[in-house]
């Protein structure tokens, strides 16, 4: 098998294709926030076209955003952070991208989370990296611990997130700084993916860059800041790698958008983030109330805006039950087989990127459907 027959669709565009196909469907499917960010990033990115910025930044981004970044993790988390740690990427996808291709060599084993986002692991095959799949569930409120991380030998890697993708857990601090410790002792790099760091509902978030100057930290302007399209992240490196991603970033990408680099140049508005947060929190206490009359949600999100939900009542094959919501009920959700393989064919993931006006009618769709 070639390692590309290894890499599966990442089912949820497939699902987003064809709910397009519809006029009337209520979208539950994609993490793509549907508010827009600060209309401070709209005059930035429109004075950018009108002085004709079309030009190619350095490798590692424009110098401003990379000191916009370093006061962002002093305010946020008081770390100091140094701009010349840090690398701006198109999207955090290259970010994964140019983070194990530094740390890992062929066949080195990178230690995942099962749930967890697909697309690692499949950056991993493409790179002729082994993904190790660590199955995870409620159990530990759906964090990996140092007791299951130690049952897997030569772990070169591990990548977690936090808040998480599917679930919408966060790593207690506890937890989090036991996992990093124990992954510097035992030389194992610690990748942290923080793309949904802002957007918490509760407990405070921690950054893993507060217990070792050792961890990766991936991050992007995706969704708390509410730039999707404008294709645009970044990674934190130890200062011994930051050379190697500038090498892997001018071949691969020559740089990062330079429109989109001078918009986040006004990203951080926190007055306005503040009210991005606050409606996502609403719409997550909308719809876990009432999904959880219909499901067993075994995970209150505590951040990111997805709910997992649990159908075993109704159906133990998740791709099928989200093939049936969407084709008779014109209602599209995520299938958990997306995620993995640990029971991942007895949930569904829903987002909570449109308004409760949206969702109460996909809720009342689903109830007529199912009960």
């Amino acid at each position: 098998m070639g390692k590309l027959d290894k890499i599966k669709p990442f089912i949820v565009m497939d699902i987003v294709k064809k709910a397009n196909q519809y006029s009337d469907t209520i979208h539950f499917e994609i993490g793509e926030p549907d508010l827009q960010p600060s209309p401070k990033v709209w005059e930035a990115t429109e004075t950018a076209v009108k002085n004709k910025l079309n030009h190619y930044t350095e490798s590692l981004g424009l110098y401003e955003l990379r000191e916009k970044i370093s006061q962002f993790y002093k305010k946020k988390y008081g770390v100091d952070i140094s701009p010349e740690r840090i690398a701006l990427t198109v999207g955090t996808s290259g970010a994964f991208l140019v983070a194990y291709t530094i740390l890992l060599e062929t066949n080195n084993r990178l230690a995942l989370t099962d749930p967890g986002y697909p697309c690692y692991k499949n950056f991993a095959y493409i790179l002729d990296i082994e993904p190790v799949l660590i199955p995870i569930d409620k159990s530990t409120n759906y964090q990996l611990t140092v007791e299951k991380l130690s049952k897997y030998e030569n772990i070169k890697a591990v990548q977690i997130s936090s808040p998480s993708n599917p679930t919408g857990n966060i790593y207690k601090k506890e937890n989090l700084e036991e996992l990093i410790n124990y992954c510097d002792k035992n030389d194992i790099y610690f990748i942290s993916d923080e793309i949904y760091h802002g957007l918490v509902y509760g407990e405070k978030e921690h950054t893993a860059l507060e217990f070792s100057d050792r961890a990766i930290v991936i991050n992007g302007f995706s969704k708390y800041f509410c730039m999707p399209g404008f294709r645009l992240g970044w990674i934190i490196l130890p200062e011994k790698f930051i050379r190697k991603a500038e090498i892997i970033l001018q071949n691969v990408f020559i740089s990062p958008p330079t429109l989109s680099q001078y918009g986040a140049l006004e990203a951080f508005d926190y007055t306005h983030l503040k009210k991005i947060t606050q409606t996502y929190k609403e719409r997550r206490d909308f719809l876990y109330s009432e999904l959880s009359k219909i499901f067993d949600v075994d995970a209150k999100p505590e951040g990111a805006f997805y709910i997992w939900a649990n159908i075993s009542k109704y159906s133990n094959n998740s791709f099928e039950f989200a093939e049936k919501l969407l084709d008779e009920i014109q209602v599209a959700v995520t299938p958990g087989i997306d995620f993995g393989n640990n029971n991942t064919e007895k949930y569904i993931r829903f987002s909570y990127t449109k308004s409760i006006e949206h969702m109460k009618e996909g809720i009342e769709r689903i109830k007529n459907f199912l009960l």
